[in-house]
C-alpha cells in the first residue's frame, strides 16, 4: 500500500485538536500549562472551557503537583509544556507524585526531539523516551501525524494511568487516516516485506515509508511497522516480523541509548535474536539549524534508513 501525504501539518495541532474535542465530550478534562498556551495548541480548550484551563506560570513543577492533586478528586488533567521541561526539568516531581502514586495523569509534551530546530541542544531534548519509559506504570505514546497525534489525545483521556505523550513542532507530512481508532500498545504494520523490517515511530514513520520506496526499487522488501506505543511495546508484532524478515532497523527521533531501539533490542534478545542496525542520535546532544538541516547532519532521514537497511540484510 502506498501512503499519500494529505499536507504538512505539526502535530502539536493534532494535540490541540483531540483537547479541543475532549473539552465537549469529557466534562473532566482538565488543562494545565506552563506559559506556552499558544504553543501547546491549547488556546481553543482555554477559551471554550476557561474555568477548567488553568496557567501555573512558568512553574513546571507546581504543574505536575496540581495535576497529581487534581486526580484525587477525579479529574483527567492533561498537563502540557515543552518536551524538555515535561521531563527532565521534573523529574522528580513525576516519579514522586504521578508515576509512584499511579495519578491519572496525562503529561502532553510539545517541540520534542531535535526538530525543535533553532532554539537549539537546551531545548531538544533526546532522552525524554528513556527517562519516561524507566518509570513503573509510565505508559509512553510518540504519534507519527497530525492525525495519529489528534486521536492518541482521545484515547489517552480514557485510559485509566499515568501517560506521556510526545509530540512536535516542526510541520511534516499527515499520511494516516482522518478517522483512525489509536490503540494504546498496539502496532501498525504499514507494508508487508519479506528482507526487512524497519520499526520507525513519530516522524521516522514517514522516512520508513520513503525508505521501503528506495528499497523496492533495489529489489528489497521492508516490512514497515508504527510503533506509536514504545511502553508497553507490542512484542508480539514484533517477533512476527522480524521472524518472517530475518533482521530489523530500528528509527526514532531521540538517542539510540534508552529509546525505541533498546525496547526492540531487549524484545528480541529475551524472544528471537535477529541483527538490527539503530538509525538515532548517537549519544550526543542537538544543536542549532533548521529542523531539516538537522534531520540530514544527524543521519534521521530515509537514506540513513536504507543504507542501515542493507547492511542489516548482508549480516543476516
Amino acid at each position: 500500500m502506498k501512503y499519500t501525504n494529505s499536507g504538512n501539518i505539526d502535530t502539536r495541532s493534532g494535540f490541540g485538536a483531540g483537547l479541543t474535542q475532549l473539552g465537549k465530550t469529557h466534562k473532566d478534562v482538565v488543562a494545565l500549562c506552563a506559559d506556552l498556551t499558544g504553543s501547546l495548541k491549547m488556546t481553543d480548550f482555554k477559551n471554550n472551557h476557561p474555568e477548567r484551563f488553568f496557567q501555573v506560570g512558568i512553574a513546571e513543577a507546581n504543574m505536575i503537583g496540581l495535576a497529581a492533586g487534581m486526580t484525587i478528586g477525579g479529574k483527567i488533567p492533561f498537563a502540557g509544556t515543552f518536551a524538555n521541561f515535561a521531563t527532565g526539568r521534573v523529574y522528580d516531581q513525576i516519579r514522586q507524585s504521578v508515576a509512584y502514586s499511579g495519578k491519572n495523569v496525562k503529561i502532553c509534551a510539545s517541540h520534542a526531539g531535535i526538530t525543535l530546530g533553532e532554539d537549539g541542544a537546551t531545548h531538544q531534548i533526546l532522552e525524554d523516551i528513556g527517562l519516561m519509559k524507566m518509570l513503573p506504570g509510565m505508559t509512553v505514546i510518540n504519534p507519527c501525524d497530525y492525525n495519529q497525534t489528534k486521536a492518541a489525545t482521545l484515547a489517552i483521556a480514557d485510559y485509566q494511568g499515568p501517560v506521556y505523550l510526545r509530540f512536535g513542532r516542526p510541520k511534516v507530512p499527515n499520511f494516516t487516516p482522518e478517522n483512525q481508532v489509536f490503540e494504546i500498545g498496539k502496532a501498525l504494520q504499514l507494508t508487508q516485506g519479506k528482507e526487512v523490517t524497519i520499526i520507525a515511530t513519530g516522524h521516522l514513520v514517514w522516512e520508513a515509508l520513503l525508505a521501503a520506496e528506495e528499497l523496492e526499487k533495489k529489489g528489497l522488501s521492508a516490512e514497515v511497522i508504527n510503533i506509536h506505543t514504545i511502553k508497553p511495546i507490542d512484542k508480539e508484532a514484533i517477533i512476527a516480523s522480524v521472524k518472517k524478515t530475518g533482521c530489523v532497523v530500528t528509527a526514532e527521533e531521540h538517542n539510540y541509548l534508552g529509546g525505541l531501539g533498546e525496547s526492540v533490542a531487549r524484545t528480541l534478545a529475551e524472544n528471537y535474536p535477529a541483527p538490527q542496525e539503530f538509525v538515532a542520535t548517537q549519544d550526543t546532544f542537538g544543536e542549532s539549524g533548521t529542523p531539516a538541516e538537522l534531520m540530514e547532519k544527524y543521519g534521521l532521514n530515509a537514506r540513513s534508513i536504507v543504507t542501515k537497511a542493507e547492511k542489516a540484510i548482508k549480516r543476516k
